[in-house]
């Protein structure tokens, strides 16, 4: 996830207190000057935050491990966790545009998914998990007892921690993946095409899908008809229970999260072709490669996908188009 603000600062003035981000921020100087102050993070548990900090002030600060003075052209850099403060000079505003990433795209942000979804598979399909609690185990454990010279202590925590250990035996760490993916389809804007791309795809042509209904009938695509996925990384496969989900970008709305997540169910018979299609991108394949049973099979994944803007062909579409 990358986002992007721009900041004008007048003269002689500051915009923020000292602060650290979630994200790792990329400052470049479009106009003007401003003064910056960095402080590396004051603690162990500031290192790479999950979270924004409150405002500071110059009292909780040691010295900075940078100040500087960007100029247009200039950019700075600093990770998570690292404070920081600009201010702009007297003679000079400042405009600088502060690019952000890797906002909560860390290992636990992924355990966050995958553990919770494991313990429910261990619960299935794993008596261990389900067997009861010692019926004295109140009497040794907790923070009360925690000094407490107990033989049987020793025993509940090993009994957790093998626990714990066969947990990573179920832990459908795709899935988790998955979560971590459409979510991030969500957060995305809607691809900006390139001439070409629109020139080749639904999005410049008398084609359209609406009410789940192909408008402006595009002609059935042959067998030697050329297709390719429009974008790497505008859709997702996803399973659902049996379900097949195919999660895309396309429709997003340009307001965050305006709208809830976009996607298509696959059928089961399809799921080969359309997984074919996301691994053959960039590279043009003909509709009559597509691992189905029947060229009928193959021709309406084409169409379908075609029709929804997640495909364009290798001739100007409006060769297709009636």
């Amino acid at each position: 996830m990358v986002g992007a603000n721009t900041y004008l600062t007048p003269a002689g003035t500051q915009g923020f207190a000292p602060h650290y981000d979630d994200i790792d921020a990329f400052v470049v100087q479009l106009e003007g000057k401003k003064h910056w102050r960095v402080y590396g993070p004051r603690q162990n548990s500031e290192r790479l935050p999950q979270f924004s900090s409150v405002n500071f002030s110059d009292d909780d600060l040691g010295e900075p491990i940078l100040e500087t003075v960007l100029e247009a052209g200039d950019l700075l850099y600093f990770p998570r966790g690292f404070i920081h403060q600009g201010d702009c000079l007297p003679d000079a505003h400042s405009l600088h545009i502060t690019v952000s990433s890797y906002q909560r795209n860390c290992w636990v942000d992924l355990l966050g998914k995958l553990l919770p979804a494991a313990l429910q598979v261990a619960a299935e399909e794993d008596v261990e998990f389900r067997k009861g609690l010692p019926v004295d185990y109140l009497e040794y454990m907790g923070v009360q007892n925690a000094d407490v010279d107990d033989p049987r202590r020793g025993i509940f925590l090993r009994k957790v921690h093998s626990l714990m250990t066969k947990l990573t035996e179920y832990a459908p760490v795709d899935g988790a993946v998955d979560q971590k993916a459409k979510e991030f389809l969500h957060d995305c804007l809607p691809p900006a095409l390139t001439p070409a791309e629109k020139a080749h795809s639904v999005h410049g042509a008398p084609v359209r899908w609406e009410d789940g209904q192909v408008r402006d009938n595009v002609d059935l695509l042959d067998k030697a008809t050329r297709i390719s996925l429009l974008r790497s990384g505008i859709v997702r496969l996803c399973s659902k229970g049996e379900v097949c989900l195919l999660y895309h970008t396309m429709d997003n709305s340009r307001i965050y999260h305006k709208e809830e997540p976009k996607y298509m169910e696959i059928a089961q018979e399809h799921v080969d072709a359309v997984e074919y299609l996301i691994h053959s991108y960039p590279k043009y394949v003909t509709v009559g490669s597509l691992p189905c049973e029947t060229v009928d099979d193959k021709i309406a994944v084409a169409t379908v996908m075609l029709a929804m803007g997640l495909l364009m062909t290798k001739k100007n579409l409006d060769k297709y188009c009636s």
